[in-house]
């Protein structure tokens, strides 16, 4: 008898597990914007672990503000004062749009660990790592733009288009800035080092950046460096987020940033799932 109930007691203890098993419902597979938020909140929680990564969103914006305010202000504008009006808008833009860079790096780095191949194993919508990843960056971004706009408050920008104006302006650059994370997100697919990101990215920024209307008025520039100037995306974004900020008319530049920006994800998106799927 006792060899018998040796004997059934794995088979009965079976049986009390697939009876707790199937008692209840299987769990609602989570969708796309739960597991994005999910992935972003991931993103967030590193940067308890490593505050170093507030670095770039805090010293790094307030950096480029006193300096290229204080460099330009006297030598364009005469003073501070009248040329914060101009370059408030501009920086905001530049300081968002340089750090955007690091989330091609970070991405390189967590592939590198591994992480990412399990990531591509779970049931979940295929994007998510990448969308939440990119999501928790945008609040970082968030982050460098009030800080910003704080800074130039400081120094004595009072904008026109009040509350409204700047959190519209701060919508848009957002918007534009999740975009172009996308070619970072591609580049850290195809490229090896965090290091070789950071340098196409920086290569590639410069003359987006400089080559704009965020410091000076594109009239004083040479011929051949106008023609640039007007078919940059960057020079569409400072402008109206300008006009935002500043309560001026919003012309087309706000519809061009957006298209822009559509077209970012759409090609860059693509390109970045396609080699997501296969890596080799």
């Amino acid at each position: 008898m006792t060899t018998s109930t040796r004997a059934e007691s794995p088979v009965a203890q079976a049986e009390a597990i697939a009876s707790v098993l199937t008692s209840s419902s299987r769990p609602r597979r989570p969708n796309a914007l739960q597991t994005s938020t999910i992935f972003g909140w991931r993103a967030l929680l590193k940067i308890k672990h490593v505050p170093e990564q507030l670095f770039d969103v805090t010293v790094f914006p307030v950096m480029m503000t006193l300096l290229f305010t204080y460099l330009f202000g006297g030598a364009i504008a005469g003073s501070v004062t009248d040329y914060i009006a101009y370059i408030a808008p501009g920086v905001l833009v530049q300081s968002v749009l340089f750090i955007t860079m690091y989330t091609g790096s970070t991405l390189r780095t967590d592939i590198d660990r591994g992480v990412f191949d399990r990531f591509r194993s779970l049931p979940i919508w295929r994007p998510s790592p990448l969308v939440g990843m990119l999501l928790g960056d945008a609040v970082r971004f968030l982050v460098a733009s009030l800080l910003t706009a704080a800074v130039c408050l400081a120094i004595g920008w009072r904008p026109e288009g009040g509350v409204l104006g700047v959190a519209a302006g701060i919508g848009l650059l957002l918007i534009f800035a999740f975009s172009l994370g996308w070619i970072w997100t591609f580049l850290s697919l195809i490229l090896r080092t965090p290091g070789a990101i950071m340098g196409v990215a920086g290569f590639t920024l410069m003359p987006l950046l400089f080559g704009s209307n965020i410091f000076v008025d594109p009239a004083t520039m040479p011929g051949w460096l106008q023609a640039w100037v007007e078919v940059n995306p960057v020079s569409d974004l400072v402008t109206a987020v300008r006009a935002f900020m500043n309560g001026t008319e919003v012309g087309v530049e706000a519809l061009a940033s957006l298209g822009w920006s559509a077209a970012l994800v759409l090609v860059f998106g693509s390109l970045t799932m396609w080699r997501y799927r296969d890596p080799r």
